[in-house]
């Protein structure tokens, strides 16, 4: 028998050729690795006269098997080969297999040998003389389901590895407020729009430097993508780096717009932001903003926009922001800082949108002294995908910071 033999022409395929109309999908394609001609010749009897729908193919020893294993579904193996003997040539074939399923086929009757194969990785252990055409055309199609269901599983289990390892690369991405002062209060809220993610091109960032100074960020980098997440994360760090090395306020966003430009993969992306420097010991807040929507400020029972210039976006045409000086009238406010994924749902199902108007009316309504500070971020998503009469679409990050009372 010649390296490329094959089983005897009325076996070549199995028994298909007394049903030539079976449709390809049907069939498996089986490698037998067998050098004893005469056993080659009774597996393809036995699958001829059940008339199953295999192509079988032989080849005499491993070597040979190795230049013909990427068209099969399944190899039938026995253990005696001139070039391997017993396990060692299963272990062989499953280091050179591209993912075929493996059956041995021997004439040994040893259980623990057996045993042994399937503990290797075979799917079946069969042995000569013990099996009939049934038995050995039903082995070899659930072996090549099995291996299929293993293969699944196992590709299930990578992408189950891959989604917990980015979800806690993203978790480690969101940052815990670096305050230690009681004098004010800061909750946080964030949401991204990409479906299954737990970060998107929003960021939000809180630090103290002095007892009496925390400043606070916002930030929105256009579009969705992981690409837009990551340059987020790299403007907050580098904004918290900038505040504790002490960067002059003016020379802070100016800074932070040369990261952008210099880390952006399009020269299209820009980003918004909103910073707000807390002096608490005079009760003030400095807000700066770069094309980014007015921080709210509740006090007094009242709702208004902070009247700071909008200035323009990070990424566009570098200007500083100017500056503008916020003096709280009383110890009891809440300042509220957000994306605009918050207020661009729309109103109703209408072309209207949300807007800073619609958002200042909702934490205006009589209904918010009901929701305790820390769960009035969640309240206003809430409210605002029931007004947009479904899921908002964009990211959503907001920061209240509170003093007093709150309210």
């Amino acid at each position: 028998m010649t390296g490329s033999s094959v089983v005897p022409r009325a076996y070549q395929h199995g028994g298909l050729g007394r049903n030539p109309n079976l449709p390809a999908g049907e069939r498996l394609r089986v490698l037998l690795v067998e050098d004893d001609e005469g056993d080659a010749f009774l597996v393809g009897e036995l699958l001829a006269e059940v008339n199953a729908a295999i192509d079988l193919h032989v080849a005499t020893s491993l070597n040979e098997a190795r230049r013909r294993l990427a068209d099969v579904d399944c190899v039938l193996l026995d253990l005696g080969l001139p070039d391997s003997q017993g396990l060692d040539g299963l272990r062989q074939l499953l280091d050179m297999s591209t993912g075929a399923a493996v059956c041995v086929l021997t004439g040994r009757s040893d259980e623990h040998l057996g045993i042994g194969a399937v503990a290797e990785g075979a799917q079946d252990y069969l042995v000569k003389g013990q099996v009939d055409g049934v038995l050995l055309a039903r082995s070899l199609r659930y072996a090549v389901e099995r291996k299929r269901a293993d293969e699944n599983a196992r590709r299930l289990r990578e992408v189950e590895l891959r989604q917990a390892e980015s979800a806690r690369l993203e978790r480690g991405l969101l940052p815990t407020p670096l305050m230690e002062t009681d004098e004010v209060a800061v909750h946080t809220f964030y949401r991204p729009g990409r479906h299954a993610a737990l970060i998107g091109g929003d960021f939000y960032d809180v630090v103290q430097t002095r007892p009496d100074r925390v400043d606070l960020i916002v930030g929105d980098v256009c579009g969705h993508g992981v690409d837009e997440a990551a340059l987020g994360v790299e403007l907050r760090v580098a904004w918290r780096a900038l505040i504790l090395a002490g960067v002059p306020d003016d020379e802070v966003l100016p800074a932070l717009e040369q990261v952008l430009m210099s880390e952006r993969r399009l020269q299209e992306i820009f980003a918004t932001v909103a910073t707000t420097r807390l002096d608490l010991a005079a009760n003030r807040a400095t807000v700066r903003l770069a094309g980014h929507p007015p921080p709210l400020l509740l006090s007094g029972g009242t709702v208004a926009p902070v009247p700071a210039r909008s200035g323009l976006l990070l990424g566009v045409r570098p200007r500083r922001p100017i500056a503008f000086d916020l003096e709280f009238a009383t110890d009891d406010w809440s300042l509220l800082m957000y994306t605009d994924g918050l207020i661009e749902g729309r109103v109703h199902g209408g072309d209207e949108r949300l807007d800073v108007p619609g958002l200042s009316a909702l934490l205006a309504d009589g209904r918010t002294r009901d929701v305790p500070l820390p769960d009035l971020p969640g309240w206003l998503v809430g409210q605002a995908e029931e007004i947009n009469g479904g899921p908002l679409a964009d990211d959503v990050a907001m920061l209240l910071v509170s003093r007093g009372g709150g309210r």
